[in-house]
């Protein structure tokens, strides 16, 4: 009799996950497949010769720090909303966006830098991945900043908080993996170029 006391059935919960944050990891996985195939490229046409030598704008360094610094202040608001603090949520996400301009703006001038320095999306193939690489990551910051500025409002009309956390969650996960994704292509970069 004690022995089968000892022994409870336990009931085995499915593995589950809300369905739009299950979209949004398949919207990644895709992403990141993108951006393995275009880096994958980049090293088969660059072993090709014909390549064009050239050094990366400085401003990459700083863009690189705004992406770290724009999760850090995202975490920020995602702690501050599981805490019901909205004028700390609502600061970190107002930074957020701030960052996530500043650091189009930076893409912006980088390009500018490379224009400087004769390198072109048409030519030579190196300039061509370096504007696909860092204008398809830009866009897709824009999208994140979209999805940044919509949570932000319904922040502003307290649909964000404690028991609301769904899209907090998504946001900061599509954010972080956009910073990251962002670091990835600067180290690729700078290890190849």
């Amino acid at each position: 009799m004690e022995k089968e006391l000892k022994y409870i059935d336990i009931v085995e919960q499915p593995i589950s996950m809300h369905p739009k944050k299950f979209a949004l990891w398949l919207f990644m996985v895709t992403v990141v497949m993108l951006f393995a195939a275009w880096t994958s490229a980049y090293i088969v046409r660059q072993a090709e010769g014909n390549w064009l030598d050239y050094d990366l704008p400085e401003i990459f360094w700083l863009t690189s720090g705004i992406v770290v610094l724009s999760s850090i202040t995202l975490q920020w608001a995602y702690f501050s909303a599981k805490k019901d603090n909205f004028v700390q949520l609502r600061l970190g996400m107002v930074l957020t966006v701030i960052l996530g301009i500043s650091f189009l703006i930076g893409q912006w001038y980088s390009w500018i830098a490379l224009v400087d320095r004769d390198v072109f999306f048409v030519g030579n193939p190196a300039g061509s991945f370096l504007y696909v690489l860092t204008g398809m990551h830009g866009l897709h910051l824009i999208s994140g900043l979209i999805f940044l500025i919509i949570v932000l409002i319904s922040s502003f009309q307290f649909k964000v908080h404690s028991k609301a956390m769904v899209p907090m969650e998504m946001l900061t996960t599509y954010w972080h993996f956009l910073g990251g994704l962002w670091l990835y292509l600067f180290l690729f970069l700078q290890l190849n170029h």
